[in-house]
């Protein structure tokens, strides 16, 4: 049977790790047998290649590979496959293959991401919402931050822009004084986070010091939502596993 194996950034903040196994255990749950381990590129442990190694050592010929990552930018396209391509070169023999990241690919955000993140949503009556993002200096997965609160934005029929943490000076003050320059007066937080740490809380603070509404959202790496969506990535790439795609 093939296993899932997710690979998360990874964090100095023990809430991560804890919101990463939380994910694990619910993507289990939607297809019981499944063999589902976590993985960090960073901080905390193990790295990805020593579980594919351990997962083989189980007899598992085959391994599905979840970047639980929100843009496809440095760590989804070169240090993941960097560390496969090293298992490989050290000895490994498995099948592996890797899906997309969370977030939009192609253009395309996935149903299942925008139904999580309006589900988490505080219910607060807003008329309008900063969804508050870690950030990066790609430009690229930038742009996918953008089309993810648009897409949020169509979803409520309101307005809705992106804010940063980092890379972009778009924070989430810059963000809300945009939409009270459109006229909105209660602005609610939406969390583009997998987990809590201190980029989310930067975020949230300079959203909420602007006039943004509290409490914000919490991250997606606890929601059912996210889960499903998991299943789904594995499923387009392994369908013969379990019947993930069902």
């Amino acid at each position: 049977m093939t296993a899932v194996l997710l690979v998360a950034h990874g964090s100095a903040d023990p809430r991560a790790a804890a919101s990463t196994r939380a994910l694990a255990r619910a993507v289990a749950a939607q297809r019981p047998g499944l063999d589902v381990r976590t993985s960090y590129l960073d901080h905390a442990g193990p790295r990805p290649d020593a579980v594919l190694f351990d997962m083989q050592r189980l007899g598992h010929r085959s391994a599905v590979v979840v970047p639980l990552l929100l843009t496809s930018a440095f760590h989804g396209r070169v240090d993941l496959p960097a560390v496969i391509a090293r298992a490989y070169t050290d000895g490994l023999t498995m099948r592996v293959r890797t899906t997309d990241v969370l977030g939009p690919v192609g253009g395309a955000v996935d149903p299942l991401l925008i139904a999580g993140l309006r589900r988490q949503l505080p219910a607060v009556e807003p008329d309008g919402v900063v969804m508050v993002a870690a950030g990066t200096r790609d430009d690229l997965a930038r742009r996918t931050v953008d089309l993810a609160a648009a897409a949020l934005g169509q979803q409520l029929g309101l307005p809705c822009r992106a804010a940063f943490a980092s890379g972009s000076p778009v924070t989430g003050a810059v963000a809300v004084a945009a939409l009270r320059a459109q006229g909105c007066s209660r602005i609610a937080i939406s969390s583009y986070f997998l987990a809590t740490g201190r980029l989310h809380e930067a975020a949230v603070a300079s959203a909420v010091s602007a006039g943004a509404l509290e409490p914000a959202a919490p991250p997606l790496g606890r929601a059912l939502d996210l889960a499903r969506l998991v299943v789904v990535r594995a499923g387009r790439v392994a369908p013969e596993t379990v019947d993930l795609a069902a």
